[in-house]
């Protein structure tokens, strides 16, 4: 397969990296190489199988915009956007799009997901969440954060769920969401030691996603991969 890399920072670098061990064919465009999507045109995606987007919040809207109104297919890893989240997934039912969005690929962190669900069924706890990036991630709470807070709140309707945040050096992205009761603490904790797990978590969602038309959820689909 043919895929486009959106961003070449940390992430979306390691993305490339790892589509090419897995025999795809790569091209990348760094955000000032594809300023307000200028660069998302019909005979630059011809081919193209799958665009994969690490930008930034605004960056990612206008990428999603151009890609989608083409027909095209894109995976989103970029956070902090899902105010539109409804206009791009209409957007592409209407054009025969396909879009694949989540607030983290990585395998780990979806069984994090499912576990947090679990744990949320339990009565008698109060629940927190924690989340640790780095420095330079600019949405607080994480996407991640949010996604674990909404899995709860699911099954506590109406209950404030508090998220703390911090911002240290180069953190990979630590997630731990604690429920306390009057006898003991239960915590669920993902660490990631590399970003290896989230990239390669995109490029086998990029795999998943070619040929198919319509709008998901990651979260709807990583068992299938």
């Amino acid at each position: 397969m043919l895929f486009l890399v959106l961003g070449k920072g940390k992430t979306g670098s390691l993305v490339a990296d790892v589509a090419r061990e897995r025999g795809h064919g790569v091209r990348a465009l760094d955000i000032t190489e594809n300023s307000g999507a200028s660069a998302l045109t019909a005979p630059l995606l011809a081919g193209v199988d799958v665009v994969i987007d690490f930008t930034a919040p605004g960056a990612a809207v206008e990428n999603m915009r151009a890609v989608l109104s083409l027909g095209a297919r894109i995976v989103v890893g970029t956070t902090g956007w899902y105010a539109h989240v409804e206009e791009m997934k209409a957007l592409a039912q209407k054009r025969g799009g396909g879009l694949l969005y989540g607030t983290n690929f990585s395998i780990g962190v979806q069984k994090l997901f499912r576990l947090t669900a679990d744990l949320a069924k339990l009565e008698g706890y109060k629940f927190s969440i924690s989340e640790t990036h780095h420095t330079s991630k600019l949405d607080a709470p994480s996407g991640t954060a949010i996604t674990l807070k909404e899995i709860i709140q699911a099954a506590k309707p109406g209950v404030e769920i508090p998220v703390t945040s911090h911002r240290v050096g180069d953190a990979n992205g630590e997630h731990v969401v604690t429920a306390t009761s009057e006898h003991d603490v239960l915590e669920l904790r993902h660490d990631a030691h590399s970003r290896r797990g989230f990239a390669l978590g995109a490029v086998r969602a990029a795999e998943w996603l070619a040929g198919k038309f319509g709008a998901w959820d990651f979260r709807e689909i990583s068992d299938q991969l």
